[in-house]
């Protein structure tokens, strides 16, 4: 009788043996870091792990997810790379360059997605836009500057001289200054450079180009989106409008912005990093490109910064904020 009342007991001890690897088998684990949080980058994480629950990987459930941001610290972000390389995750997501940077120099064997990198050839995260064929994929907020300077001329017509803050040790915006450089001469304009090393000086590089620039043109920059308000605060102050590349920016008080949503971005990176979850080789996935382009106006923002948005500009808007 007792090996009969022991043998079912044993029969679910076996059962649950068996069940319990098979879980943790299908359980997958994501580690994402982001060089500093603002709007748009956040925007990115949350459409990343929107995009992963779409495509069956909910954190709590079958997804180990995990979120560090290094604070616009590149030190912090190096820390931050390691310590996930060592987590062994099935996928690391990095959010725009100082992080992808990171990460990808501290592995060449955990799968690495970045997102919001602007060139990542030029940042040497890849070696070109075709299949990397090593751990190594993403997705590029590349935007078209011919698009942006055009946006440009529309919001201030007559402008020549053409300012820009940003960290010189950012690839992505050293990358947006050399090509702007070539561009602004055939369209009749010159550059202004404002160096902003850390978020802090960007209010003290705004005010410099005070006089010297007739409108400053911000491009996804970390450190200057980071710290926007202290620009718009140049801009109101000393009638100097605001074009940005980031349409989050627009809410913030810049003019007007052609540019990419990035929670659009996010979701299009997070269905990548699901690919690798199913099985998929990252090097053998091409670096993608968001196509999806927005424009916003601020006619509120417009008149603080001293001009007035036409009528044909504002009704051509997606998003129009008051």
């Amino acid at each position: 009788m007792k090996k009969l009342a022991w043998a079912p007991l044993g029969a679910v001890a076996l059962a649950i043996a068996a069940i319990a690897p098979a879980q943790a088998a299908d359980q997958k684990s994501v580690a994402v870091t982001a060089i500093v949080e603002h709007p748009a980058l956040d925007a990115v994480r949350d459409g990343v792990k929107a995009a992963l629950k779409a495509e069956g990987f909910e954190d709590g459930k079958n997804l180990k997810w995990q979120y560090q941001s290094a604070q616009g610290n590149p030190g912090t972000a190096a820390q931050i790379a390691r310590k996930f390389v060592g987590d062994k995750p099935d996928a690391i997501v990095a959010i725009a360059t100082p992080s992808a940077q990171a990460v990808v120099a501290a592995t060449k064997t955990v799968p690495v997605v970045f997102s919001a990198v602007t060139d990542p050839v030029a940042a040497k995260l890849v070696p070109s836009w075709e299949p990397s064929k090593n751990n190594v994929t993403g997705v590029s907020d590349l935007l078209a500057l011919d698009k942006q300077m055009e946006l440009l001329k529309k919001v201030v017509p007559n402008a020549k001289r053409v300012g820009m803050v940003y960290n010189p040790g950012e690839a992505n915006s050293a990358v947006v200054v050399k090509e702007l450089k070539e561009l602004l001469p055939k369209l009749g304009m010159t550059l202004v450079e404002a160096a902003a090393p850390r978020s802090v000086d960007v209010s003290s590089a705004a005010r410099s180009l005070v006089g010297k620039a007739d409108v400053i043109y911000t491009n996804t920059d970390n450190n200057v989106v980071s710290s926007y308000e202290a620009l718009v605060k140049v801009g109101q102050d000393s009638k100097l409008p605001l074009v940005a590349s980031d349409t989050d920016s627009v809410a913030r008080g810049a003019v007007a912005a052609l540019g990419i949503n990035y929670r659009d971005l996010g979701e299009q990176t997070g269905r990548m990093v699901a690919r690798i979850l199913k099985g998929e080789k990252p090097g053998d996935i091409k670096t993608e490109v968001s196509t999806k382009m927005e424009l916003y106006v601020n006619p509120g923002a417009a008149e603080k910064q001293g001009i007035k948005l036409s009528d044909e500009l504002v009704k051509s808007a997606a998003k129009v904020i008051q």
